[in-house]
């Protein structure tokens, strides 16, 4: 079957059901999509955070597309299978004003240049990208698209921002190379799109940016009939076999679930700053790229719990914190120290 390709400046600021399709493929087709990074060709390796001062937010977060799939209905399902994702050799993360979770307490623009070329090591397929080389701090890179999505049923330009239930922004990094996504049908022909490439990127994206990076992508666009029940993205993903890994967790409680996600982070800022030799810029964005939130506890009312968690080292230590929401990052990421 022949591969059908959607090029870097085929791309929209919304999502749009009058925006007319790029492509029209048979349901099974192979699409590969060419993608600027995020912030649509603004930043580039020579970049500096001034760059990001001066960034025109309402130019960013493009997606390309829309593809229109022969056969796919309203109520209708489509099955997006992820079959490769390629990074460029470069890729950034910003502290962007006025954005982030924490973005009250960083007002200062920040931006961190990316090196994607390097491995682990000799005969190891694993990428990686370093924080800082010289104290061994290194982000695995499991590359995937931040934004896949379909054109909603309601008339109008919808940003690209935000998720919606027809997906979009979703920022979910199990949607790696091997994944499926399921998201339901509001137009006729489907009308997706793509972009947003990130090689890394927590759970939460918590300061508002993962490594964002151009991609390239190719995925398999299927119209499912037999799935009505998809009434918001559903997924399907292969994670990577990885060696057990201890874990470092800050935790934060709260009656309000952002306060207390918040204070997750905030926690494992403090940490990453007395015990590993980080600045607060940094350590934020590790947080963004290598840190997972995951909640705890949703019951024991009045509090909400919320970790972050970090990789500590490659041998298993167990988890520090459970039952909470929190933040957790691999200590394999921070290096020997």
């Amino acid at each position: 079957m022949s591969i059908h390709a959607v090029k870097r400046e085929q791309a929209n600021l919304a999502w749009d059901n009058s925006i007319p399709p790029v492509l029209t493929v048979s349901s099974g087709s192979t699409v590969h999509f060419s993608c600027l990074d995020a912030s649509n060709g603004q930043l580039n390796p020579a970049s500096t955070a001034t760059s990001v001062a001066t960034m025109k937010i309402e130019l960013c977060d493009q997606v390309n597309g829309p593809v229109y799939v022969e056969g796919a209905t309203p109520g209708d399902t489509l099955q997006i299978d992820v079959l490769d994702v390629r990074t460029a050799d470069w890729g950034w993360t910003a502290l962007i004003p006025g954005f982030g979770l924490l973005a009250d307490e960083f007002p200062e623009p920040a931006l961190k240049i990316w090196d994607l070329t390097e491995n682990a090591g000799m005969g190891e397929v694993q990428r990686y990208a370093y924080l800082s080389k010289e104290r061994g701090i290194r982000v695995p890179l499991r590359p995937f698209a931040g934004e896949m999505g379909l054109a909603r049923g309601e008339r109008g330009a919808w940003s690209t921002i935000p998720p919606y239930v027809t997906g979009g922004n979703l920022d979910t990094k199990y949607l790696t190379k091997g994944a499926t996504l399921y998201l339901p049908i509001e137009v006729e022909g489907a009308l997706f799109a793509i972009g947003d490439g990130h090689a890394a990127q927590g759970d939460g994206e918590v300061c508002g940016t993962a490594i964002e990076t151009p991609m390239d992508v190719t995925v398999r666009l299927t119209v499912r009939k037999d799935k009505p029940y998809t009434k918001t993205p559903h997924f399907h993903t292969v994670t990577p076999h990885v060696n057990a890994e201890e874990y470092y967790c800050t935790t934060g409680v709260n009656t309000d679930i952002r306060e207390a996600t918040r204070s997750a982070v905030r926690n494992m800022i403090t940490y990453l700053v007395a015990e590993h030799g980080l600045d607060r810029v940094e350590a934020y964005i590790l947080c963004s790229v290598a840190g997972d939130l995951k909640m705890h506890e949703v019951v024991d009312m009045p509090n909400y719990v919320v970790r972050l968690f970090i990789f500590v080292s490659q041998r298993v230590q167990g988890m520090l914190n459970t039952g909470k929401i929190g933040m957790m990052i691999p200590k394999s990421v921070l290096g020997a120290l």
